[in-house]
């Protein structure tokens, strides 16, 4: 891939501001935006649903926590958090985690061709703090408990197989889990402040009942060749973390998305966007609000990431200004959404609709600040994919 700096960004209020990280998506050198551009255009006014969207979108709240899913029977799991879409039949289904504790688990809403919610039930239950995951190959739901010694638990987003425990993917505090179907792993983020990055190498690719968890081995830099050494003991007696001299620490392991040949992840404690070469096993810095010179960051918070097949990335923000924001392949930063009035929560679980045209995301303490506050969404319109 070609080296490229990284130069642009856009903040809400058409303020730009450089950046001097680097990213490496493969495109050529790109120059200053123009204050206020960006793929979609300045935000516009708040909705009825207190969302800044660009011209062209619109929002619907799909579920609420502690309330029935409109058109079912179900109510809706307090604070809700990762998500992913799967496709059925001519619809959709979107999985989503509940970050609480007692409970925790996981729920669905099914989605008609047109859109319409035609059911919503329970995929997991009776776990801890489950936040973020991440979608298989094999259309099932990794759902990890960020909680200490936690586990990972595969779920059936139908509903209809028993989720799993999948004691060999390692006891630690999990966060995210994004799929690397070439080289048949799946990259695992540890939720700590002297957190690792991990991936699990199954037996047999599509069954994550065995295999060897393995730790990223590098220096302190931030940039640069890597190495992955085995995690003698996956189950946690010793902390996964302090088991291999050299593994790496990163602050604070969030979102973690794959696409050809990248694994991108977050990094809260720093703020940052790291991007993981699996074929070149290299890594570096896609973002990073300290190297913002010139305007105020535009991205801070850095939670679940996710991206459409443009290339594009959407990274959701914990606190921050309540904005979904892009990444585009040219390396522009900027808002794609804002949620006005809830400064008290997050935004997690943004996922998109198979076809490419919907995004579903929540916040997770909704206006009250209260995991029972918590409001998942669904914007619509033409998004690049």
């Amino acid at each position: 891939m070609e080296r490229r700096t990284l130069l642009r960004a856009v903040a809400l209020g058409g303020t730009s501001a450089a950046l001097g990280g680097t990213l490496w998506r493969g495109a050529a050198y790109a120059a200053p935006a123009q204050p206020g551009s960006g793929p979609y255009g300045a935000l516009g006014a708040a909705d009825a649903n207190g969302i800044r969207l660009p011209a062209g979108f619109t929002s619907r709240v799909v579920a609420r926590s502690r309330q029935t899913v409109p058109g079912t029977s179900y109510t809706w799991h307090d604070a809700p958090d990762g998500g992913a879409c799967y496709a059925d039949g001519t619809g959709w289904i979107y999985v989503s985690n509940s970050e609480v504790n007692p409970g925790g688990g996981a729920s669905a809403v099914r989605f008609s061709a047109t859109g319409a919610v035609t059911a919503a039930y329970r995929v997991l239950s009776g776990t801890r703090t489950n936040c973020a995951g991440g979608r298989t190959p094999w259309n099932t739901w990794l759902s990890c408990e960020e909680v200490d010694r936690g586990y990972v638990y595969e779920t059936d987003p139908w509903g209809v197989q028993a989720a799993v425990r999948r004691d060999a993917m390692g006891r630690f505090k999990h966060e995210a889990a994004a799929a690397d179907p070439v080289r048949r792993v799946v990259y695992l983020t540890e939720d700590v402040t002297d957190g690792c990055f991990y991936r699990f190498r199954p037996t047999a690719w599509g069954d994550l009942s065995a295999g060897t968890l393995e730790v990223l081995v590098a220096g302190a830099a931030t940039s640069g060749p890597v190495t992955w050494a085995r995690v003698p003991d996956p189950t946690g007696a010793t902390a996964t973390r302090d088991q291999v001299s050299g593994a790496k620490r990163f602050n604070g392991g969030e979102g973690c998305y794959y696409a050809d040949g990248v694994c991108w992840f977050t990094t809260k404690g720093d703020n940052r966007v790291w991007q993981y070469d699996a074929a070149a096993q290299t890594l570096e810095l896609a973002y990073d609000d300290s190297l913002v010179t010139g305007g105020t960051a535009p991205l801070t918070g850095v939670d679940n990431v996710t991206g459409t097949g443009s290339g594009d990335l959407f990274v959701a923000e914990d606190g921050g200004n309540m904005e979904i924001c892009v990444i585009t392949p040219d390396d522009v930063i900027a808002p794609f959404l804002r949620i006005d009035g809830q400064s008290g929560s997050e935004i997690t679980g943004p996922a998109f609709s198979p076809d490419g045209t919907r995004l579903y995301f929540s916040s997770q303490r909704g206006t009250s600040g209260s995991s029972s506050g918590g409001i998942t969404y669904e914007v619509r319109g033409p998004f690049r994919t």
